[in-house]
C-alpha cells in the first residue's frame, strides 16, 4: 500500500496528513523538506509564483532555519523546487 505524501505543516502521526479533496497542492523537489507538499489553496498568483521559506528543523541553519522553496519558469504549475537554506 502506497501512503499519501505529507502535507507541510501537519504532524507526521496526525490522522490526515495527506492531500485533502478541493485543495491545491505544490509538490516540494529536492532539500529538507523534499517529498513533502505545500498547500496553496487560496495564495495569490503572485504568492504561488513568489515560492517560499519554510521552516523545517533539517536547515544548514538548525532547527529555526528556513528552506526555500519555489517554481520553475519551464514548470510555473509543477512542482517547487529546493533554492537553498537561508537563516
Amino acid at each position: 500500500m502506497t501512503q499519501a505524501p505529507q502535507v507541510y505543516g501537519t504532524e507526521h502521526d496526525a490522522s490526515a496528513t495527506g492531500p485533502q479533496p478541493g485543495h491545491a497542492y505544490r509538490e516540494l523537489v529536492g532539500g529538507p523538506l523534499d517529498g513533502q507538499l505545500i498547500e496553496v489553496t487560496g495564495w495569490t498568483e503572485d504568492e504561488i509564483t513568489t515560492g517560499a521559506q519554510l521552516i523545517t528543523p533539517h536547515s544548514a541553519y538548525g532547527p529555526d532555519g528556513r528552506a526555500s522553496y519555489g517554481p520553475t519558469f519551464s514548470r510555473p504549475d509543477g512542482p517547487w523546487v529546493w533554492e537553498g537554506d537561508v537563516p
